[in-house]
């Protein structure tokens, strides 16, 4: 019976829950989309390029520390269906992220490889920021069950980087500012992070280790 309910709330999450998240993770694109053809309220300002490279980075960086924050919420919470919406949320990141390098690649340097290639070479903040882009369209190619079988332990390797991919993104933004002034938001998502990855080494540091056979034999009495 109880296992009967457990399936039955991840059944509604899956048909129900998903969907709606799906929504809500679409909808900065749909309103940036919607904003850049003047069809809302707002505008992009005096430099729409920087706004649209600004929107995209910051919602992929969100997105990240969202798709890190699902384990921790669910050990605290107790709730298995948060799981569900892990992979979902994981490609949305690299959907924006992608976005935020598209709109650098044409519409601020014009599909030009050569000014690119120089910047990723020789500005480290758009080195970490691309390498961070490649980290995270190769777990986004992998993200299917099939993919997962065929690369057995290399998949869970691969994608243990959205750690890195965490720490990358923080960076990334973090040597963009320009001011003293500019430092507050960085500064919260570093903080983010830094709870979100000291959870987890917590956790692992606290996991009861197992008693080796040697052990055991060498000392029955405190085996018990």
């Amino acid at each position: 019976m109880p296992g009967s309910k457990r399936w039955s709330t991840l059944q509604r999450v899956r048909y129900i829950g998903k969907p709606i998240v799906f929504t809500l993770c679409l909808v900065p694109f749909l309103w940036i989309a919607l904003t850049a053809f003047g069809l809302t309220r707002d505008d992009l300002g005096a430099n729409p390029v920087e706004t649209l490279m600004d929107y995209f980075g910051t919602l992929g960086l969100r997105f990240v520390l969202i798709a890190l924050a699902v384990t921790p919420l669910r050990k605290l919470t107790g709730w298995a269906w948060l799981s569900l919406f892990r992979r979902m949320i994981g490609l949305f990141a690299a959907f924006y992220v992608t976005n935020h390098f598209l709109v650098y690649l044409i519409l601020d340097q014009g599909l030009v490889l050569g000014p690119v290639i120089e910047d990723v070479v020789k500005r480290p903040y758009i080195t970490i920021g691309f390498t961070a882009l490649l980290l995270l369209l190769a777990m986004a190619a992998t993200s299917t069950f099939a993919m997962r079988r065929r690369m057995g332990k290399r998949w869970q390797q691969l994608h243990n980087s959205v750690y890195v991919v965490g720490i990358l993104g923080v960076w990334h933004y973090w040597w963009q500012v320009k001011s003293a002034s500019d430092i507050l938001e960085p500064s919260i998502y570093l903080l983010v992070l830094c709870l979100l990855l000291g959870l987890r080494l917590y956790w692992r540091l606290a996991r009861p280790r197992p008693v080796s056979r040697n052990a055991n034999r060498a000392n029955p009495e405190g085996a018990a």
